[in-house]
């Protein structure tokens, strides 16, 4: 192994292996650093269309072609089906009251169900983290990227010429030298602690905790409750959500057998069930709620139960003097809307392009990254906030669901047509149009004295021009499939002609056809 890298990657999770391989196309000497050894276990598992999308294109821009089949189901499973994956069509949510069994309802008021694909074949995914992660780690070691694990950091030396790490490996002492260094060892990771990086915390966020393991035998939700006739996909081929008054129940499948599980509370939920004592706080939690204890009936965990005392994280600072976090690293909000892939592959490409200018990143560039970062980072908790403050109210929580939705919806349009000045930020939080809509509308739900269709006219306010989906119309009760004659009635918010759309759509893997005269698709 060479003494000497141009980049050290800290962490060798896909995050930091995707880093490892752009640093390799790009023609770099690379070291990554693992703490641990694959395969391990990984949090952090549902990707979505903007996170797929981004994976998409830094695998064409820098040759990385063997990436490609993760960005869709279909390809997924013909390419790569000994790697672990689950099916996501969409977001499920189903909304309990404590101690009564969930029933669904003629105005479906107590579930919402949104629609990010028409078809498998073109599906987002669930990612079993220690396979993909691991296939990730393989594939930098192939491209030439030097790699070593179970190796724990203890020291870092910031000079004028490079960066010195320093700790021990098999009880032995190692040291590593680079020009730069990035860290993707996840919240409060090696240089946090290293360079002893300042913690903030967001005031609009609840100091949540969360609890969670990957389970066998766990029942389709499908199976235990009658979730009503064609809805738009199958509730439990998606990232299923179980809203609680105090918290909330993910629930992801994967094709291997495995079901990844857990819950993210509020304080007083936390205290509630007790999550501390793990395995008889999910028993705790599980009682409370009989519609989950019947999905759960007979399932069994294959891990030991993690607890997060602390799950929101900030770092104050996310870049310096020859050193970056990954976002991942930077922050972490919550598993809520599956926002935690978007925003590392974000920062990823971001990194991407300062790697492309030279050896060696521009301190100028390192300070925009990190500025960028940040933005993305309080965007999301700014609005994920004001989900876990109204999880205990279902028409609040549904409606402030709609301003997610429409911002990755027209991201992933507006990116897709070649438009992505349309997007500038994650969740358009660059577009002041749009958020000071947002942050007015995230006021109004933290108000209890304000009436409901106050809320309701603030966030279709702030829809109007970026809904491309027909989000928030109440004729959907609250089911919203695929619909392509929403996006063509909607073609002039993102500067496209129909004749665009059916080009972008065609790239996508889907043949729209005319069910409006001049205007309007569906899918063959």
């Amino acid at each position: 192994m060479r003494d000497f890298h141009d980049l050290i990657v800290i962490g060798s999770a896909f995050g930091g292996s995707l880093v490892a391989m752009i640093a390799r196309r790009l023609g770099r000497r690379v070291l990554l650093v693992e703490r641990g050894r694959h395969p391990r276990f990984a949090i952090g598992e549902s990707s979505t269309p903007v996170a797929n999308l981004v994976l998409e294109e830094l695998a064409h821009r820098y040759d990385l072609p063997r990436l490609l089949p993760f960005a869709k189901w279909g390809a997924w499973q013909r390419t790569y089906p000994e790697v672990g994956c689950g099916l996501k069509r969409g977001f499920s949510f189903y909304h309990h009251r404590s101690g009564e069994p969930w029933r669904r309802r003629s105005d479906r008021a107590n579930e919402l169900l949104v629609a990010a694909s028409p078809s498998d074949e073109i599906s987002d995914t669930h990612w079993y983290r220690p396979d993909f992660d691991h296939w990730f780690q393989r594939e930098a070691v192939a491209m030439g990227a030097d790699y070593v694990d179970e190796t724990s950091l203890e020291q870092c030396e910031v000079g004028a010429d490079g960066v010195r790490l320093r700790g021990v490996r098999h009880g032995a002492p190692v040291a590593f030298g680079a020009r730069w260094v990035v860290d993707a060892s996840g919240p409060r990771g090696f240089l946090s602690r290293a360079l002893g990086l300042p913690e903030s915390a967001w005031t609009e966020f609840p100091a949540t905790q969360a609890l969670f393991s990957h389970f066998r035998k766990v029942r389709r939700w499908e199976s235990v409750t009658d979730v009503g006739e064609s809805p738009p996909y199958p509730p439990d081929d998606a990232a299923l959500h179980h809203v609680l008054e105090d918290g909330w129940i993910w629930v992801l499948p994967f094709q291997n057998g495995i079901t990844s599980a857990g819950i993210s509370a509020s304080p007083a939920g936390a205290a509630r069930y007790g999550l501390a004592e793990g395995a008889a706080a999910w028993r705790r939690l599980l009682d409370a709620y009989p519609s989950l204890k019947a999905q759960f009936e007979g399932a069994e965990p294959v891990r030991e139960f993690t607890h997060m005392a602390r799950m929101p994280y900030r770092c104050e600072v996310a870049a310096g003097p020859r050193w970056a976090l990954l976002p991942s690293a930077a922050g972490f909000v919550d598993p809520l809307m599956s926002t935690g892939f978007a925003l590392t592959l974000l920062g990823i490409e971001r990194l991407a392009a300062l790697m492309s200018g030279g050896p060696e990143p521009d301190p100028g560039g390192l300070a925009k990254y990190a500025e960028a970062t940040h933005a993305d980072l309080d965007a999301t908790a700014l609005l994920m906030g004001a989900l876990h403050r109204n999880l205990g109210r279902p028409a609040a929580f549904q409606s402030l669901s709609m301003l997610y939705f429409a911002a990755a919806i027209y991201s992933e349009t507006a990116r897709r047509l070649g438009r992505r000045d349309l997007a500038p930020g994650f969740l358009l939080r660059g577009r002041p149009d749009y958020w000071d809509a947002v942050r007015a509308a995230v006021r109004c739900s933290l108000d209890p004295s304000a009436p409901k269709a106050v809320l309701h006219a603030a966030v279709a306010d702030a829809l109007r021009p970026v809904n491309l989906a027909g989000l928030g119309n109440p004729s959907r009760r609250n089911w919203y499939p695929v619909d392509l004659s929403e996006l063509f009635a909607a073609a002039s918010k993102v500067e496209a002609t129909d004749e665009d759309l059916r080009r972008m759509l065609l790239r996508c893997g889907m043949e729209p056809t005319e069910t409006l005269p001049g205007r309007g698709a569906c899918l063959k």
